[in-house]
């Protein structure tokens, strides 16, 4: 029989920091990597991670949920978009990323890949 498995992102299974500016808590529950992403204000992928990545802009896709603050993303085509509490998203891999405001925005990613370079 199977049986439920729970995990806090509180006690998560690795901590990652981000290169500056945050960290991501990660968990892995029913063959799914969870990753709860704390995100400073002054943080933008381009700066932070775009040296770590080797890459021109993120090219991990992200399907989560916004808990608080707010987030500019770029598409590599231009178009952008705010995020902020309470949205839903799905974000296609090709964008930078920069945080608005002065409060940290924290980002449900339930999609995260295995490596999380943000």
């Amino acid at each position: 029989m199977a049986s439920i498995e729970v995990k806090h992102t509180d006690s998560p299974d690795e901590t990652r920091p981000f290169a500056d500016k945050g960290r991501a808590q990660v968990v892995r529950v029913g063959g799914t990597t969870i990753l709860r992403g704390t995100f400073e204000p002054g943080w933008r992928w381009s700066q932070h991670v775009k040296p770590l990545a080797g890459t021109e802009s993120c090219q991990a896709t992200h399907t989560g949920y916004v808990v608080s603050g707010r987030m500019h993303v770029q598409m590599d085509d231009g178009s952008a978009q705010q995020i902020g509490p309470g949205d839903a998203v799905s974000i296609p891999a090709g964008h930078d990323a920069w945080i608005i405001g002065g409060e940290p925005c924290v980002f449900i990613d339930f999609t995260a890949p295995d490596y999380v370079e943000h």
